[in-house]
């Protein structure tokens, strides 16, 4: 079988398969935000964004964009019957009283505790926390999209984070162009892997050693 990494749209469409009907979702900047693109059009899950809206639809076509309805990576969204505006600290309160079922983040480090690092590179000034500290602790579950490597190859799952913190404990579910991967009190649980991939493979690029169980399956995409 050919080796593949997953495509960003790939690892998208598995993550729509975690989500259920009824379930209020937080989506975050990149690979996050394409997961409402795979959710089964029977599912009634409601969108949420820090930036005051309850209820986001589909991104808009040409000639109906509103450009002060766009979703986390500023693109522009339509609204479902029934949505609606909020203020921010009231978008805010709805993510910290843990209203937000799901949450859909992207990572620079995730650690074998479920330590999460996504807002800033390590050495870098610039950079902005935006609501993430908020929406990671705050959500009932937080999924993590990303690739299991940086550019260089090095470790993005780890034993502990050395970039800037966002939020400790907060991880549940990571998953990467490679693997499946649950965050648990024992640690980090082998579920799936990419096709053509060996569970050796996985474990070479995963910092922290994995637990695997006997059923671990191909992602299907």
């Amino acid at each position: 079988m050919d080796k593949r990494l997953l495509t960003r749209e790939q690892i998208a469409k598995r993550i729509a398969n975690d989500l259920r009907d009824g379930n209020v979702v937080n989506l975050g900047i990149g690979i996050p935000v394409l997961v409402g693109n795979y959710v089964s059009p029977d599912a009634e899950i409601i969108y949420h964004s820090e930036q005051g809206v309850l209820g986001m639809g589909s991104l808009a076509e040409p000639g109906e964009a509103d450009p002060d309805l766009v979703n986390a990576s500023k693109e522009p969204v339509t609204l479902v019957p029934g949505g609606s505006f909020s203020h921010s600290a009231d978008s805010f309160a709805m993510a910290r009283g843990r209203h937000i079922d799901v949450a859909i983040l992207g990572g620079m480090q995730v650690s074998e505790k479920g330590d999460l690092a996504n807002w800033k590179v390590k050495g870098v000034q610039l950079g902005g926390i935006g609501g993430a500290m908020d929406i990671a602790i705050g959500a009932k579950l937080l999924f993590i999209a990303m690739t299991h490597v940086d550019k260089n190859g090095g470790y993005k799952i780890v034993k502990e984070l050395d970039y800037p913190i966002t939020a400790l404990r907060c991880v549940d579910r990571i998953f990467t162009d490679m693997a499946v991967i649950d965050v648990t009190p024992e640690g980090l649980v082998l579920k799936e892997i990419a096709p053509g991939f060996t569970v050796e493979e996985i474990q070479k690029a995963t910092e922290p050693k994995l637990i695997v169980p006997g059923d671990v399956k191909e992602i299907l995409v």
